[in-house]
């Protein structure tokens, strides 16, 4: 079940441990779970899960197969964790809690996430009480009511019942896309030497010819957003060049983990993310009262 075709896949190999001796009296035995980076004519290369590479000559593999991917333990960390992670992200934010709810106002910042309640956990009123607090909430800064909702949770079925839809119809969910800081770096190119930097605090725009971006860490997170090529500049790696300046300096302020947010029919750039190991911690979508 071993051969070339395992090559980027997680394996576990049962390999011979030269010199030494088994329990039985045969040759000791030992095995390797990792991925397997490369295959040759003489041995195999192991990215064990400590992240050491290993080297087994060929005719000291026992017996092997290719095993289910290892779940990221990042997937464990609750949804409201990273939301409030990226908070960081903006300025002039006002909150207000409401429960486990988190009330934003931020009329300076056109995204939705600083201007949307974020309805994740108990809001410690029964729905109808709730809702109606999200409600006056904005209308007392003269904006519409939206929450953010995380698809599928308690808090989503509530709004459901009441008569709250998506805010775009036609619009898809987004996700939220989690990954190890160092595993991103191995995976993408050195950090570009003319990059323009901005720092802000928390806060850093980073920019190349031809491309941009923004990150802020709260904490050991680092949220990537603004992530843009320009259209005559694209399929030249630059946004890895960006990817790769942006955790570069997230990791030189204490930054393990990091998060973006896409749309699910962003294809490009989710084939780009998944390609680099990013995996899908969970989705949500806006709502909107009924009219």
């Amino acid at each position: 079940m071993l051969g070339p075709q395992v090559v980027g896949l997680r394996v576990v190999v049962r390999r011979l441990v030269p010199g030494e001796t088994g329990p039985s009296g045969g040759p000791a035995m030992t095995d390797l779970l990792g991925v397997c980076e490369e295959w040759t004519a003489d041995d195999l290369a192991v990215r064990g899960e400590d992240g050491t590479l290993v080297r087994i000559p060929l005719d000291h593999v026992v017996s092997g197969k290719p095993v289910p991917p290892r779940a990221s333990v990042l997937l464990r960390v609750p949804a409201a964790r990273l939301h409030r992670a990226g908070l960081a992200m903006w300025t002039g934010l006002e909150t207000a809690p409401l429960g486990d709810w988190l009330l934003r106002s931020a009329p300076r910042e056109p995204a939705r996430r600083a201007n949307s309640t974020l309805a994740l956990g108990d809001p410690g009123l029964p729905a109808a009480e709730a809702h109606a607090a999200v409600v006056a909430f904005h209308a007392a800064r003269g904006s519409a009511p939206l929450v953010a909702v995380e698809v599928g949770s308690p808090a989503h079925a509530g709004f459901a019942e009441a008569g709250w839809v998506r805010q775009h119809a036609d619009e898809d969910d987004s996700l939220v896309l989690v990954a190890s800081i160092a595993m991103l770096r191995r995976e993408l190119p050195p950090e570009p030497d003319d990059a323009e930097e901005v720092v802000d605090g928390p806060r850093l725009a980073l920019a190349v010819p031809g491309a941009r971006g923004r990150a802020a860490y709260d904490g050991d997170w680092l949220g990537l957003y603004a992530i843009e090529t320009d259209p005559a500049h694209r399929r030249r790696g630059l946004a890895q060049q960006v990817l790769s300046g942006l955790l570069g300096w997230g990791a030189e302020h204490g930054a393990r983990s990091a998060y973006l947010q896409t749309h699910a029919a962003n294809g490009p750039a989710m084939a780009l993310y998944e390609r680099l190991g990013l995996v899908t911690h969970h989705a949500y979508r806006y709502l909107v009262p009924p009219a």
